[in-house]
């Protein structure tokens, strides 16, 4: 297990449930899905591992909201 599974695992945990998206367009804010953006930073880290530390602070960033 990379280390930025730990904050890609945040993120989708701080996203709640989607389960319930139909579609992009009823994803929270970003108008994406976020199983979407976590599958495609665990992409990035299997392709450029020496990104690994970089992506699971930037999915822990987005995880959170401006009240943490």
């Amino acid at each position: 297990m990379y280390e930025s599974d730990q904050g890609i695992e945040e993120f989708l945990k701080r996203m709640g449930d989607v389960s319930d998206f139909s579609d992009a367009d009823d994803a929270p804010d970003a108008g994406i899905h976020p199983e979407w953006l976590a599958s495609q930073m665990r992409t990035f880290v299997d392709e450029h591992p020496e990104w690994e530390e970089a992506i699971g602070g930037f999915a822990s960033f987005l995880a959170r909201t401006d009240t943490d």
